[in-house]
Formats: structure tokens, C-alpha cells, sequence
């Protein structure tokens, strides 16, 4: 059935992951596969701008559908797919609300939680970051996460992102809370979170998307300080 999908993705992204997270859910996971190297700049090979001229992954296609936007990628999956594998959207108006807040949300968390200080420590040499703009970054950081923590206290032990159940506010989150630990940020301090990341670290579809160069090396100690 996903014979006529294909998939362009980096290891490593997050909005990629997210996407083969939702392929994973569904059922979907013959798809073409096309690995690119970020290093080699071939998201802005020819190949990839013929589907998406910003050059930019994931890029994604079926049949003659080209879809983008990871959450777009998601939310399309999910709705030509309803009745085929995990129900990522609940049909209940105000459960599939908060789903949706929570997906739309985690760009949130992605840009002041995972990428915010990592951004900082990767593109601003060591000579010229200073002390004042680490701790706003830092402070930036820990404000965000204090509101996801904050969210699963809320729906108690065992919970997912929005509720009892996996959906798509989990494949939207999760990748970049998993980036901040590869990145060797310590959870500990949010012990919601980090019993969320357990929970769902595990998880079939999760495991057979996770970023391939991780399983071969060790995580970094980037954030460990934060």
C-alpha cells in the first residue's frame, strides 16, 4: 500500500522523525526510503527541490500528493489512513482539540527546549558566546519544559502527551524531548517528563524510526551543564 510513497528525511531531524513516526503508526512502513546527508547538502539536490523547492526535509510524496510541512505530513497520513493502524486524532471534538494544541504546541518546545540553547552551543563559536545570552537561552529553556511537565502532571502517571493514549501530540513531542537527551540533557528535574520519555522511548514505532547514527554512538555531553 505505501509502494507509491516516497520519503526524503535526514537522521538526526526531528520533523523527519516525527513524520516516520506516524508512517511507523499507520502501517505504513514500506515506503521508500531515501537516507539524504545534510553534511553533502543533498537536501538541496535536484532530486528534493523537484518536490519541495525550499530544499528542505522531510519531503514526502504519494502517488501524485506532495506534502512538505512534517505536521502536514502527519495529519495527511492520518487522514487518508483513518481506519488503518493507530488512531492518531480522536473523533471526540474537544479530545482531538487538545491533540491538536499539543502538535501545533511542540513547535514550541522543539524551538525554546530542544534547539534553543543546542542552536546557541552549535552555531555561536566559544569566543563569542557570553555568560548573559547562555543564561537567557538556558532560562528560555527550563521555562518550557516547566509547562510540559506542568501538562503531564496534570493527566497523572502513565499518561501520554494528551491523554491516555499514543497519538499524534506524541509523534509531534516526542522526537525533540528525545533530542535533548541525546544531546545529554538531564531529565531528572522533570519527573514527568522523564517518565514520559521512558514510557514511549521504547515504542515499536519509535525504535524502528530512531535516528540510525544514534545507535552507533554514544550520546553527547553538549547539554549537560543546562
Amino acid at each position: 500500500m505505501a509502494s507509491d510513497m516516497i520519503l526524503y528525511w535526514g537522521s538526526g531531524s526531528g520533523p523527519c522523525w516525527r513524520a516516520m513516526i506516524c508512517l511507523e503508526e499507520k502501517g505504513l512502513s514500506d515506503y521508500t526510503s531515501k537516507l539524504i546527508s545534510f553534511d553533502n547538502k543533498e537536501h538541496k539536490s535536484d532530486e528534493v527541490l523537484k518536490i519541495n523547492p525550499r530544499g528542505q526535509v522531510p519531503a514526502f510524496q504519494h502517488g501524485n500528493v506532495i506534502v512538505n510541512e512534517s505536521l502536514a505530513i502527519c495529519l495527511y497520513l492520518e487522514n487518508t489512513f483513518k481506519s488503518q493502524g493507530t488512531k492518531l486524532l480522536p473523533d471526540d471534538p474537544a479530545q482531538q482539540a487538545l491533540v491538536l494544541q499539543r502538535a501545533v504546541e511542540s513547535q514550541d518546545f522543539r524551538e525554546k527546549a530542544a534547539y534553543g540553547v543546542l542552536s546557541y552551543f552549535m552555531r555561536t563559536k566559544p569566543e563569542d558566546r557570553t555568560e548573559a545570552m547562555l543564561e537567557e537561552k538556558k532560562k528560555t529553556c527550563h521555562e518550557e519544559l516547566q509547562i510540559w511537565e506542568g501538562y503531564l502532571a496534570k493527566l497523572g502517571d502513565g499518561s501520554h502527551i494528551a491523554g491516555k493514549n499514543f497519538t499524534l501530540a506524541d509523534a509531534c513531542t516526542f522526537p525533540f524531548i528525545a533530542t535533548l537527551v541525546r544531546m545529554g540533557f538531564n531529565l531528572s528535574r522533570y519527573p514527568h517528563l522523564a517518565k514520559y520519555y521512558d514510557l514511549v522511548k521504547d515504542r515499536p514505532s519509535v525504535k524502528a524510526s530512531s535516528p540510525p547514527h544514534w545507535k552507533d554512538t554514544p550520546n553527547k555531553d553538549t547539554l549537560k551543564d543546562i
